[in-house]
């Protein structure tokens, strides 16, 4: 399953972390510390740095240069309106996916007769559900 999130991961890192540069500018390292905060424990800091030159390439966030205590000064990165447009389309493409993908366990918890999975709320609970029908007792 390791695996399987990696690749899964890899598609959505941009939009989680223009999400996270929505709430407020921050540097690589509070990028990296949030995303393991939210669970994210195997992430590679260098993979989120990657990142962060790739969308700082696009176009997609302001860069200011803040003095450190500890070394070289820090790369504050905070959303700018192309980032914001890009993350319109991450969430509007995240939703439809996730109602396709949605659908699809459901056809498969009806034919295999499980009627058991997890559905997810607007705000990011995920709930155990058990569909039972007459005579299931």
């Amino acid at each position: 399953m390791a695996n399987q999130m990696t690749e899964m991961l890899k598609g959505t890192l941009e939009g989680i972390v223009l999400a996270i540069l929505e709430a407020r500018p921050a540097y690589g390292y509070e990028i990296t510390a949030q995303l393991r905060d939210e669970g994210f424990a195997d992430l590679a800091e260098g993979t989120v740095y990657a990142l962060l030159v790739r969308i700082e390439q696009r176009g997609f966030v302001d860069v200011e240069k803040v003095p450190s205590e500890k070394g070289p000064p820090r790369k504050v990165y905070s959303l700018n309106a192309a980032g914001r447009a890009q993350l319109d389309d991450f969430w509007a493409t995240w939703a439809f996916l996730a109602g396709r993908i949605e659908h699809l366990r459901a056809a498969h918890a009806d034919r295999t007769g499980t009627g058991t999975g997890t559905t997810s709320t607007d705000s990011g609970t995920t709930h155990r559900t058990t569909d039972r029908t007459e005579g299931d007792d």
